[in-house]
């Protein structure tokens, strides 16, 4: 097993991954994700990007969150929990506007996010 798939090492990924989303610092959000990394979301197609929910590589991650950030001000996350895979992680956290959501975070062999995917509750 790969140091980055290590239990602590990714529960470490998990909570620097809040804590630069919690600083506003994109640069330091993507720096945790390779060049070709994937993320899926609901609020992907709401926001004006592609239509199937998912946006794949660093510009167009850099895009969507850009223009994420600059319409939620008060962006905050709060961990509730932190679970672990042997290549990813998943970090259940409360938003600012108190919405529960589970991230789920797949690693490769350097450690670099590859796919994310933000899953929430249907209602």
């Amino acid at each position: 097993m790969s140091q980055h798939h290590q239990p602590s090492t990714l529960a470490a990924l998990s909570h620097t991954w809040v804590e630069a989303w919690n600083a506003r610092d994109l640069e330091r959000v993507l720096a945790l994700y390779a060049e070709d990394a994937v993320m899926t979301s609901d609020r992907i197609p709401v926001m004006g990007f592609d239509a199937s929910g998912t946006v794949r590589g660093k510009d167009a991650l850099r895009a969507y969150w850009g223009k994420a950030l600059g319409l939620i001000p008060n962006l905050h996350f709060t961990v509730i929990d932190v679970f672990v895979s042997p290549d990813s992680a998943v970090v259940f956290y409360e938003n600012e506007r108190g919405k529960r959501i589970c991230e789920y975070l797949r690693v490769n062999e350097a450690g670099l996010i590859v796919q994310g995917s933000a899953n929430q509750l249907p209602h």
